[in-house]
């Protein structure tokens, strides 16, 4: 497997290059805007790559979307989309490109966090309307989005849970008075180098139930990462996400 990597040299990208190396795979270029030595050429634009890979992987920002899609669809080539902090626009463009590309975009690659999404949609079913959900997430200083595109994605999962009749209520500040059963509390934490906790409270009369996950290392997503990569490749133009490739090897 042939890989380019965008954001080859922040520290998502360095984790990349890491386990790239240890299970066998082969970064033949990255792309950064502010490029570093790396075992492998990195280029500042699109514009200057000059190898064609198997697959792309994006560990970047939502920024210049436009044209690492533009390079995928112009050479054939399939994409990774690990960021998050997609604007309408950018979510509007990559469903376009979906219709040439097979494009895999998820707010999250740790097999973990998509379990606990499984199991917040199934404890939202069960328990119903007794029971208020509240979604914290927790992640390092350096995060420029919040909420994470995880905790969106939880918050997702818990409402399709309750039957698509609540809606989400970002963080809470002044005299908001009670709470209304329809809310879906997501809430964002930042703070030093925490790599990413995800935790979902369902709080009833007299007893709270609580599912969470905890990243210790940035290496579980660098390998899902490539996970996704691997099995992306051959895939016809779509959208597809985490769901597809465990649904697929389950």
């Amino acid at each position: 497997m042939k890989i380019l990597l965008c954001g080859a040299c922040g520290k998502m990208g360095k984790n990349v290059t890491e386990v790239a190396q240890a299970a066998g795979a082969e970064i033949v270029c990255g792309v950064d805007l502010y490029p570093a030595p790396m075992p492998y050429p990195v280029f500042p634009s699109f514009s200057q790559v000059t190898q064609t890979p198997d697959v792309v992987i994006d560990f970047s920002s939502a920024n210049a979307l436009g044209e690492r899609l533009a390079f995928c669809a112009e050479r054939s080539v399939n994409i990774v989309l690990a960021s998050t902090g997609y604007s309408d626009s950018d979510l509007a463009l990559i469903a376009e490109y979906a219709k040439r590309i097979a494009i895999f975009k998820t707010g999250n690659l740790s097999v973990g966090v998509n379990l606990l999404q499984f199991l917040a949609k199934k404890a939202a079913e069960f328990l119903g309307n007794g029971f208020d959900a509240e979604i914290i997430e927790r992640h390092h200083n350096q995060k420029k989005d919040a909420p994470s595109g995880t905790a969106l994605m939880l918050e997702q999962s818990v409402n399709e849970g309750f039957g698509n009749s609540k809606h989400p209520v970002f963080g809470r500040h002044g005299n908001v008075g009670a709470r209304d059963k329809s809310e879906i509390g997501v809430h964002a934490v930042r703070g030093g180098t925490i790599v990413g906790e995800h935790e979902v409270m369902f709080a009833g009369e007299d007893e709270i139930v609580t599912l969470s996950h905890s990243a210790r290392s940035r290496k579980v997503f660098a390998s899902g990462a490539l996970k996704a990569a691997a099995w992306l490749i051959g895939k016809r133009p779509g959208l597809y996400d985490m769901t597809d490739l465990l649904s697929e090897l389950l």
